[in-house]
């Protein structure tokens, strides 16, 4: 199996069927992966928090991670996210207004 270390050697593809066949063969490298994030539409800072979490349920996040090539932290990230939104979609529908802040 290949590994690309360079978002510049993943071609552009004109066809689905393209696109799975190169990833058959090839996987994205794990330390491309962890140095690489999204742009996100919150502010850039972020803010270091800390967790507790039973090790067995970390453990289960972090092969859940790797198998979809990312980083556990930013997968949880995501996770929060868009849970976030859900509630607040729910909140909006339900005629309840949440409001951001302190």
């Amino acid at each position: 199996m290949n590994a690309i270390t360079s978002w510049e050697d993943v071609p552009l593809f004109d066809r689905e069927e393209a696109e799975a066949g190169f990833w058959a063969d090839t996987r994205i490298d794990v330390r491309l992966m962890e140095s690489s994030h999204a742009p996100s539409s919150e502010l850039s800072d972020s803010v270091t928090i800390t967790l507790r979490m039973d090790p067995r349920m970390l453990a289960r996040i972090k092969r859940m991670a790797r198998s979809r090539y990312l980083n556990y932290q930013s997968m949880l990230k995501q996770w929060m996210s868009e849970r976030m939104e859900q509630e607040l979609h729910r909140a909006n529908n339900g005629g309840v207004r949440i409001h951001g802040g302190q």
